[in-house]
């Protein structure tokens, strides 16, 4: 099967057809996203090699439960080992034996077929289309922010970051009832924001901004957000991390120290969670759309990705 490989660099592959395992799935691509976590891998981060891709829809070809066959579906891209304390009491996302999609130990979506565990699968109901489906794992990520969080403490809350997970994290928040202020460097990318109910600021306007904020929100893609988002909060404020990047970054840690502030990582969230919110219809991320590629064209699509102000890319089969 065609498939896209990274080592050293991105191309595309003939690659050896996937086999499910018992309690897996086997799933033929519909629609995978280029995230900024791709990007990385490609830099370097981690080290990886292998095919990547961890957003998509699929239709859902064999599968031990054979209920799930002729789906389509989305999957939580951390397959757990099923049987641990995390995977049993919690959601698995920090099983020791995890592997993940296109990340860790498993080849990715942007390839012809792929698999996950069964139990990793979510559906998609037929009025929500492939286009909005695809953003169900970024924009989960940014409602996992008020799981990291109590609700009080998201009163004055800002994102860091006017690019695609800073966007998705905002439309998220919003949809959750959230007031939340955008801080980016692109008028049209702000532009976005505001469409979904949230406030705007380039970030040389936010001296206008009178007070600090309560929860800041670090989706910036860039090794010196963390620097930048630390300077926002107010005194015993909470900092949401939501960026890696594949290079080392310095960064003063004294405000932590003396301002009292909570610094929290976040990663992965609740597809499910995301379906239904794309199924109220109080969310539709496809303004973020760029460019489609067809997977032929996957390297064409990653290099699309990285060039500066592009939002979200597609791959089709």
């Amino acid at each position: 099967m065609r498939a896209l490989h990274l080592g050293p660099a991105a191309h595309l592959i003939d690659a050896p057809e996937p086999v499910a395992v018992d309690g897996e799935a086997l799933v033929a691509l519909r629609v995978a996203g280029v995230c900024d976590t791709d990007l990385q891998l490609a830099r370097g981060y981690m080290g990886f090699t292998g095919i990547p891709g961890h957003e998509f829809v699929g239709e859902v070809l064999e599968c031990s439960d054979a209920s799930w066959v002729g789906k389509r579906v989305v999957g939580d891209i951390n397959a757990g080992c099923g049987v641990c304390a995390d995977c049993t009491e919690r959601d698995g996302h920090h099983c020791e034996q995890r592997s993940v999609l296109g990340i860790l130990g498993r080849p990715g979506c942007l390839a012809e077929r792929f698999t996950l565990p069964a139990r990793n699968l979510v559906a998609v109901p037929d009025d929500v289309p492939d286009e909005v489906a695809v953003f169900a794992e970024p924009f989960a990520a940014g409602l996992h922010v008020l799981q990291e969080v109590e609700r009080a403490q998201a009163r004055r809350v800002a994102v860091l970051g006017d690019g695609k997970l800073g966007l998705l994290t905002a439309f998220a928040l919003r949809g959750a009832g959230v007031d939340v202020c955008v801080v980016g460097h692109h008028e049209a990318k702000l532009t976005l924001a505001r469409g979904a109910g949230a406030r705007g600021v380039l970030e040389q306007d936010l001296a206008s901004e009178a007070d600090p904020f309560d929860l800041v929100v670090e989706a910036t893609g860039s090794p010196a957000g963390l620097q930048r988002a630390l300077e926002l909060l107010r005194p015993r404020g909470t900092l949401v991390l939501k960026t890696t990047v594949a290079e080392a970054r310095e960064v003063d840690l004294t405000p932590l120290v003396v301002n009292e502030l909570r610094l929290v990582g976040s990663r992965c969230g609740d597809l499910g969670r995301a379906i239904e919110h794309f199924t109220t219809g109080t969310s539709d991320p496809r303004a973020l759309i760029d460019e489609r590629y067809p997977l032929a064209q996957a390297a064409e699509a990653l290099a699309h990705a990285g060039r500066r102000g592009v939002l979200k890319v597609l791959v089709t089969p």
